[in-house]
Parts: structure tokens; sequence; C-alpha cells
């Protein structure tokens, strides 16, 4: 499975079908975006999933501006195609959580001087990935990006390798709301 993307994961939403325009393009984008984070709100381990609204750039939320551009500070990220392309990936991939294509693992991330529990959804081949954090009122949805570089790739295998092993593949642990404090 290593070049094909499941059939249940919807089609790339590609700029070239825009013509260029990239004000439709990233109007399309957003609007897919709103519609699978904001008119309808999927959930994980029963408990929603939230996004961030601030701040605002261009009359848009900071999660949807985090899932699709890059770089390391904030205000200096740039649009990423490939992130734009593949926004409609991200619901799929939380709820299919019991989908032979989906790699289900926690990582333990400091987090404004605590631990937080993240949980990260990838393709098998570990080609994209989702993040959602635990907070005090369910998840929020951290970033979710293509994995280009292989070595990449091959980093993010061990890790969830790393945490399957210590689990013996067992499920992840069903937490009660606020259970991240007691990491």
């Amino acid at each position: 499975m290593e070049n094909e993307t499941p059939s249940w994961l919807p089609a790339l939403l590609l700029f070239e079908n825009f013509q260029g325009n990239w004000e439709c393009y990233i109007h399309a984008v957003h609007q897919h975006f709103h519609q699978d984070f904001v008119v309808t709100r999927p959930s994980f381990e029963q408990l929603p999933i939230f996004i961030r609204s601030h701040p605002v750039h261009e009359k848009k939320g900071a999660t949807f501006w985090h899932l699709i551009s890059e770089g390391s500070e904030e205000p200096e990220r740039t649009p990423d195609l490939r992130r734009c392309e593949r926004i409609s990936w991200p619901r799929p991939l939380i709820e299919k959580t019991d989908a032979e294509e989906v790699k289900i693992w926690e990582t333990i991330r400091p987090w404004k001087n605590q631990q937080q529990r993240r949980i990260n959804f990838s393709l098998d081949n570990f080609s994209y990935i989702v993040v959602i954090a635990e907070t005090h009122r369910g998840f929020d949805l951290v970033t979710a990006f293509y994995v280009e570089r292989m070595h990449r790739r091959e980093k993010l295998r061990k890790e969830y390798e790393l945490s399957s092993d210590k689990k013996k593949r067992a499920p992840l642990l069903r937490r009660a709301p606020n259970s991240f404090y007691a990491w």
C-alpha cells in the first residue's frame, strides 16, 4: 500500500483546478475545513475535538492556518500546497480508527509547564499524520501534514512501533476528561 491512498479518503483538492486563483482556492480549502470541524465536530474516545479560532489571520482561525502552512514561527508560516490539497483528510483519519490503513499511537509532550497527551493518526505508510491533544474539555486539533521525506516517515514508524511495543498492541487507554493532569 506504500503508494496507494485508501479509497475512503476524499480526493485531493488541487490548486490547478482553480486556474491559478489563490483567493478562490484558499476559500475552497477553508470551506472543506469549516464543514469538517466547525459545522459538525468530530470526536475521539467519545470526547469532542475542538479547533482554535484565535489568533485570526485573513478572517480565518489559527487551527486552519496551522493545518495549511508550514514553518517554526507562527507569524512567519507559509502556505503548503500538499497540506492544502489534503485539507479533507484529517477528519476521516480520526474517524477511521478501525481501518487497517490507519496507525494510531499516543505520545506525551511538554506543554505549558506540564505533560500533554497527544494522539497521532497516520496512514500506514506514514506519509500523512494528524495530531490531536487532550485538554480539559476534550481534544484540540493540533496539526496535520504530508510527510515528504522518507527519513521522517521512518522516524514516525519507529515512534509508532515503540509505542505499540510498550502497550503490546493494546487499544489506547480510555481516560476521563481532565485526566491529562495526572501525567
